[in-house]
């Protein structure tokens, strides 16, 4: 009987005891957070640390969690583009606008945390993304705000806060929700204005 090989196993590849590390401030609704993220030698990320100010139990468990996941995942190899496409644009609270030009209204920390992720490290080349791959918003929306059900998660190709190579319509898939009548709103110049009503907001 011919001898099995064994299946390689997954290895964790931790970071240098001294590492460099990068901290941004970052604020939705009025909601302070910072997010510190640790590079190995190539500066590629390998740990992520999150801290929101000034909140319960609840939260600070939440983004403890995220950052503990992202961490063990970047170390056991997940490529840094598959956590973004599959993050980034999910909503829960706290949610709504940030002082940050480049993602002006986020629909989550989550959201907020991997599209800056995303735009501030290189993603690297995972291959195409299947169209079924790509799951549907995670909608945890109160009662008084209800997607119009056309939303999808849009892969974040681009690889730095400079590239200028984005998709078509980029900014778009930012809009948020009316808060008069809960439609997803379209830029309007440096505001984001609702079709439904008429509502205007997000203006910088």
């Amino acid at each position: 009987m011919a001898a099995v090989a064994p299946e390689a196993q997954p290895r964790r590849r931790k970071l240098p005891d001294t590492r460099s590390a990068t901290t941004h401030k970052f604020s939705i609704a009025g909601h302070d957070g910072y997010l510190t993220v640790g590079t190995y030698e190539d500066g590629s990320p390998g740990e992520v640390f999150l801290k929101m100010s000034k909140e319960g139990s609840t939260v600070s468990g939440l983004v403890d969690t995220i950052a503990v996941m992202t961490s063990i995942s970047l170390q056991y190899g997940v490529p840094l583009k598959a956590l973004v496409d599959k993050f980034s644009h999910t909503r829960f609270e706290p949610s709504g606008f940030t002082p940050n030009p480049e993602i002006p209204y986020a629909k989550s920390v989550t959201d907020y945390i991997f599209r800056w992720l995303g735009l501030n490290y290189p993603l690297g080349d995972t291959g195409e993304v299947e169209e079924d791959d790509l799951a549907d918003d995670v909608i945890l929306d109160p009662p008084s705000v209800r997607p119009t059900g056309t939303e999808r998660v849009v892969p974040i190709r681009g690889g730095s806060a400079t590239d200028t190579h984005r998709p078509k319509g980029h900014g778009q898939e930012d809009a948020p929700p009316c808060l008069n009548c809960g439609a997803i709103m379209v830029r309007a110049g440096a505001c984001y204005a609702c079709a439904s009503c008429g509502e205007t907001g997000g203006c910088g």
